[in-house]
């Protein structure tokens, strides 16, 4: 197939604005395709391309949480073909020959791409992707319900199936934002005795609703002890970024118990050795995972009921999606729609 036309919003330098302009996307090249963008999720981590957080290549389209349709498909992709529906996440592709990939751990390739960051990303009509980086998305999952998932869905839900809870076990999510609304529906359905923990009382009937079995307000009480009055937890899946409560939140691990890191602190946090030492605790960081964990992800989530809670923007409104995103206050996934 020739070229296609289509819009971007691209980024032309760190820190610049968004511009809207036209732009031709060739054939996909050997391994790669070509996907007509129905849907890209705005996350915060799309702030490195905007402000330029990591080296690369400018002009720059952010966007990791794409899902759409392949148009065309290069050579030597045995898998996919025109028609599919598919979803691109943070992982965008792997070399398939470094160390980490011959162990098969592809999402700690040596040279792993990232999509948005690493090549043009979902800010657009189309992208052009590496085949082994997408996820198949199912037929009873929308496009603007799936796009939120290739990020935010798949960094909480692979976290949690690789925590080594059990089922029955207590679990705590901190934070219910755009990562926290959707831990906590994974650990519910999985069977975890879910715990919400968040600053105030007015998010209790959202953490109930979303299927939490107990709701801690952390400004009311210390939720570290109020975890320790129940046993102590298996595993905390932060999605916070604030440093002090990743300290705090070490006093509520029950013995052999977890905290996995997904929401990136805004600066370093201290832990004491002790409880640790005593009581085999651990702290881990998670990354997201492939597309393989993607379509595990989208699958899990479309026979479970899980649901991102979205609000939704043209694409010519893109750069008041990313404002609104950056702002905090959106409820809780911000999700960019092409119109195709």
């Amino acid at each position: 197939m020739p070229s296609v036309t289509g819009r971007a919003f691209q980024v032309a330098s760190a820190g610049g604005p968004f511009e809207l302009v036209q732009r031709e996307f060739p054939s996909p090249g050997p391994g790669q395709v070509r996907i007509r963008v129905q849907a890209c999720g705005v996350c915060h981590s799309d702030s490195i391309t905007k402000y330029g957080f990591f080296p690369m290549a400018y002009p720059r389209v952010p966007g990791h949480e794409v899902a759409g349709v392949i148009d065309e498909v290069g050579a030597d992709v045995p898998v996919f073909k025109a028609g599919d529906r598919v979803g691109l996440g943070w992982h965008g592709g792997h070399c398939n020959y470094c160390t980490p990939c011959r162990r098969g751990d592809f999402i700690l390739c040596e040279n792993q791409q990232i999509s948005g960051i690493s090549y043009d990303g979902g800010y657009a009509d189309y992208v052009i992707a590496p085949a082994n980086a997408l996820a198949n998305t199912p037929i009873d999952l929308a496009d603007v319900d799936a796009a939120p998932l290739m990020c935010a869905g798949i960094t909480t839900f692979n976290a949690l199936r690789h925590s080594g809870a059990k089922t029955g076990d207590t679990v705590a999510i901190l934070g219910i934002g755009g990562l926290g609304h959707l831990a906590v529906q994974y650990a519910a359905k999985a069977g975890y005795r879910t715990v919400a923990v968040a600053r105030g009382q007015d998010k209790a009937a959202l953490a109930m609703e979303l299927g939490a079995r107990i709701y801690i307000d952390s400004t009311a009480s210390n939720f570290a002890e109020e975890l320790q009055k129940l046993g102590g937890a298996a595993v905390i899946l932060s999605t916070l970024t604030d440093a002090p409560s990743l300290s705090q939140a070490l006093g509520g691990l029950g013995p052999n118990g977890k905290l996995i890191i997904v929401g990136v602190p805004d600066k370093p946090f201290e832990a004491s050795a002790i409880p640790l030492v005593m009581g085999n605790r651990e702290i881990r960081g998670w990354a997201s995972g492939t597309g393989m964990d993607s379509e595990d992800t989208l699958n899990f989530s479309a026979m479970t009921g899980v649901r991102p809670k979205i609000e939704l923007y043209p694409l010519e409104k893109a750069p008041e999606a990313f404002a609104r995103m950056e702002s905090g206050k959106a409820r809780f996934r911000v999700v960019i729609t092409t119109g195709a």
